[in-house]
């Protein structure tokens, strides 16, 4: 339940480190932008992040054995007596061998999709999928939706401590428009900037950073309050998890992390950073405003390792991955290169 404007206005001059953010009409209290940088903030939300993963996995001290089966064509029948909210697809995929390892994308769990690194809760049927099976779809998905995050990562720490950056949402856009995408809203005291081309290719080279660390992706279920003290910094996180509990029977969220950065995002991700091959910032467009905010959305280009494309088709792929997208757009009239 959201504060009313006048008990939050309240709080905020007793406490003196809180100002209010006005968003499609609503308050929102969040902690002064310059009291941390975007360094700081990011590390911040780490370290809830590790230390509510730890709480979670303190409330159930004696393991409680699962069994979990595979049924995916090869090995099918094996079955795994694996940990009860601690052992993953992946551990399971371990006790195959080291091509489920290095191909599996995402699990199905008793039909559900499921992140690789996200703990099994109960006795499941396990499908692990590909970049080559015959119906990629999901595993499409979840890869653009990893590459949305990793734009999101680069461009909360780009601008270093001399500018506030706010993240507002990666909005989920389809492969075959041709780009990956991140919302943000910039310090006021660049409303008037444009990113240059040598600026794109600064954040192509602190993407690129990231991947070579070979990141995974860690997922978490929290209560709406400990996401609310892991997003303070950002009015926009802050409405946008309001809504999601509020969707939600238990009233809680999802959050991913991979090295410091943390997400309020339902996934699946893909396992690690280092899935995705040739990536590429290509464009940033400014879009329709929220309330008197400046929103920019940053765009990118990506590859997994498997579809690597020569110089040419990967020009191509640029150009049309510098065009606008959107969530509603057609695609039908322009096929994939």
């Amino acid at each position: 339940m959201s504060l009313c404007w006048a008990e939050m206005r309240c709080r905020a001059m007793m406490a003196g480190i809180c100002s209010l953010r006005a968003i499609r009409g609503r308050f929102y209290s969040v902690a002064t932008a310059t009291k941390l940088t975007n360094a700081e903030i990011s590390q911040r939300r780490s370290a809830l992040f590790e230390k509510e993963k730890e709480r979670q996995l303190s409330l159930n001290p004696l393991i409680e054995k699962i069994e979990v089966a595979h049924v995916g064509k090869a090995d099918p029948g094996t079955v795994f007596l694996m940990n009860k909210g601690i052992s993953t697809p992946y551990n399971c995929a371990m006790h195959l061998n080291e091509w489920y390892c290095a191909k599996s994308v995402l699990a199905l769990v008793d039909g559900e999709l499921w992140d690789m690194y996200k703990p099994l809760t109960k006795s499941c049927k396990i499908k692990f999928l590909t970049f080559k099976d015959e119906d990629p779809e999901e595993v499409n998905k979840a890869y653009w939706r990893s590459c949305s995050a990793i734009l999101g990562h680069v461009l909360e720490q780009a601008f270093k401590d001399d500018y506030i950056v706010n993240l507002v949402r990666a909005p989920e856009i389809p492969v075959i428009a041709g780009a990956f995408c991140y919302d943000v809203v910039l310090d006021p005291k660049l409303d008037e900037w444009q990113p240059t081309k040598e600026n794109l290719h600064s954040f192509t080279r602190d993407a690129l950073k990231l991947i070579r660390q070979d990141l995974p992706f860690e997922c978490l279920e929290v209560e709406e309050k400990v996401a609310r003290d892991i997003f303070q910094h950002n009015p926009y996180k802050l409405m946008c998890l309001e809504e999601k509990a509020a969707q939600h029977p238990e009233g809680k969220v999802t959050l991913h992390r991979f090295g410091e950065f943390v997400d309020l995002t339902e996934g699946p991700h893909i396992p690690r950073t280092s899935f995705c091959m040739q990536y590429e910032v290509t464009a940033a467009h400014s879009i329709v405003n929220i309330s008197t905010e400046h929103v920019r959305r940053f765009q990118g280009l990506s590859l997994p390792w498997h579809l690597q494309a020569y110089h040419t088709v990967w020009n191509k792929l640029r150009i049309r991955a510098q065009k606008l997208v959107t969530e509603t757009q057609s695609t039908e009239s322009e096929p994939a290169v």
